[in-house]
């Protein structure tokens, strides 16, 4: 009797213990998927939260890459304005530029030189073009019509006329033939020396422009003469025909000319731009070199243009086109024609 009852209650033991474990199982079950569904969910929003951040971050960045992108605009509508404003006012300055000219062509340069300059205007500046090796012909030219010494000075004063031969330098700059000819000036103080020319045959149309650029920015005058150191010049009667032409602001004076041009290299007067000539291969009409004169107006268009006049083989052919363009007054002298010494001949070539 007692061993049944034990073996009982032993069974009815072992049947809740079971339940009880069955039970704790089920706990431990809901636990674990609570814990795991909240973790779920905690994962979940920090990965949406980054989304967020992410978001937030691209737009915030778009919006900052637009505000750089819409001061770039800015700034180039800042420049383009500026850039308007410029050129409005360029074209003002070319406008009175333009206005200067056909006043009489006066540069800002010339007028610093005003106080340099002779307060009496004079007639005429000469200018004989030489070069190296050529002192006996400037010694010929001293004797028979330049005068040297006080007498070219009371040339300058009494008649208002002033000679000076004009030059170059050597390409090797202060060798033999520079330092010989600033003795010669030294003793005769009669060059206008072109420090920045270079002497050289081909360079002679650049030397003849800069000539009339030294000589219209240093002496007030109404007349700019060039001529070769091969010509003789009578002084009176070349005074007395340029005064004729005083009443002329725009003038070029000389023996008007054509002539063929050569196209071919190995010519003496081979013209390298010879076929902006035409078929005809005729130059235009322009005074020979040999001697001619203009006004001040034409001197000082040369000055302000300078670094626009192109030039071609040769030198009077070069100032003869400068002046094609323009309202400037060609007047064929025959006395310019220095062909021969005659009774009242301006000029003989030698």
């Amino acid at each position: 009797m007692r061993s049944r009852g034990s073996g009982t209650r032993l069974a009815a033991a072992g049947g809740t213990s079971s339940s009880g474990s069955a039970f704790m199982s089920r706990i431990s079950a809901l636990l674990l998927a609570m814990f795991a569904t909240m973790a779920t969910i905690y994962v979940a929003s920090r990965l949406w939260q980054d989304a967020e951040n992410r978001l937030h971050l691209i737009e915030e960045f778009e919006r900052r890459n637009s505000q750089v992108k819409s001061a770039i605009s800015v700034d180039d509508t800042l420049k383009i304005i500026s850039c308007g404003e410029q050129r409005k006012k360029l074209a003002a300055v070319e406008m009175d530029l333009a206005a200067a000219r056909q006043a009489g062509f006066v540069s800002k340069h010339s007028v610093k030189k005003e106080d340099d300059r002779s307060k009496k205007k004079l007639l005429a500046v000469i200018g004989i073009i030489t070069t190296f090796g050529r002192k006996k012909n400037r010694d010929a030219i001293r004797k028979a019509w330049m005068p040297t010494g006080a007498a070219l000075k009371k040339l300058e004063d009494e008649k208002g006329i002033v000679v000076r031969f004009v030059i170059g330098r050597s390409s090797n700059g202060g060798d033999s033939l520079d330092r010989e000819i600033d003795r010669e000036n030294v003793q005769t103080n009669d060059f206008i020396v072109l420090d920045g020319q270079v002497e050289a045959i081909e360079e002679a149309p650049k030397k003849t422009k800069l000539f009339f650029i030294n000589a219209v920015e240093h002496w007030n005058a109404e007349f700019y003469v060039r001529v070769n150191d091969d010509v003789f010049v009578n002084i009176d009667a070349l005074g007395a025909t340029l005064s004729t032409h005083l009443d002329k602001p725009q003038v070029y004076i000389g023996c008007m000319k054509s002539g063929k041009v050569f196209s071919e290299p190995n010519h003496k007067w081979y013209e390298p731009d010879w076929w902006k000539f035409g078929d005809g291969k005729s130059y235009f009409r322009h005074a020979s070199g040999k001697i001619y004169a203009i006004s001040q107006a034409l001197a000082q268009f040369i000055s302000i243009n300078r670094s626009i006049l192109r030039t071609f083989a040769h030198d009077d052919v070069s100032t003869g086109s400068w002046f094609i363009g323009l309202d400037a007054k060609h007047i064929d002298e025959g006395k310019f024609c220095c062909s021969s010494w005659s009774t009242g001949a301006l000029c003989a070539a030698v």
